[in-house]
């Protein structure tokens, strides 16, 4: 009987090390595997972040932006009823392919988001910057408000503001986004137009 036993022991030892050597295989393959899809999600990651910090002539800071509000003289804007300067405006195309109108049509292309606006460009001089393609409206919303980062709350309690949306010149769907800055706080912040015909309802040009 203690032969047999001892054998039989001996049996369960020699199987309880071949499974604790498989299972320490497999512990050692997911534990790699774990460390490749995190290395993986972190350099993918650093990589989307990059294409958005780092595309060239995308970045603005709002910091070196005129700090004053509506110019005395000239044309007038308004931000629901609210004067304001024009301190920069953005355009891109929207949605894969498509390229803006040559820069000598540039003028055609600012007053067809409000007519008069052209005019206000030229008194108020702003930052005017020409973005790649983006996919969406609230897409480009988000990398305007991103980029062109406004203090506060969003620009909330402060004298800046901001508002981003589509246009169309012709049957060509346009992005634009303008940041402004008024004489004193207020509570506008930023806006994203969910329509194209809502331009005529928040601008004023006088």
């Amino acid at each position: 009987m203690n032969a047999d036993l001892a054998k039989q022991l001996d049996a369960w030892k020699e199987t309880a090390l071949q499974w604790s050597g498989v299972l320490i295989r497999y512990a050692i393959l997911a534990a790699v595997l774990l460390a490749v899809v995190y290395v993986l999600r972190r350099v993918l990651g650093k990589q989307k972040k990059a294409a958005v910090e780092q595309a060239p002539g995308m970045g603005i800071d709002v910091k070196e932006l005129l700090a004053q509000g509506p110019p005395p003289a000239g044309p007038a804007l308004s931000f629901f009823n609210v004067p304001v300067r024009l301190s920069a405006l953005v355009v891109a195309p929207a949605g894969r392919g498509h390229e803006l109108p040559p820069v000598t049509q540039l003028e055609s292309v600012i007053d067809a988001i409000v007519p008069g606006l052209a005019r206000v460009v030229i008194a108020h001089r702003p930052v005017v910057r020409k973005w790649p393609a983006q996919i969406s409206n609230s897409g480009f919303a988000h990398v305007l408000f991103t980029q062109a980062k406004l203090p506060g709350d969003g620009g909330k309690g402060t004298p800046w503001c901001a508002v981003a949306g589509m246009f169309r010149i012709g049957k060509t769907a346009v992005l634009a986004g303008l940041i402004m800055r008024s004489a004193s706080n207020t509570n506008l912040g930023q806006v994203i137009l969910e329509h194209e015909t809502q331009w005529l309802d928040i601008l004023r040009v006088k």
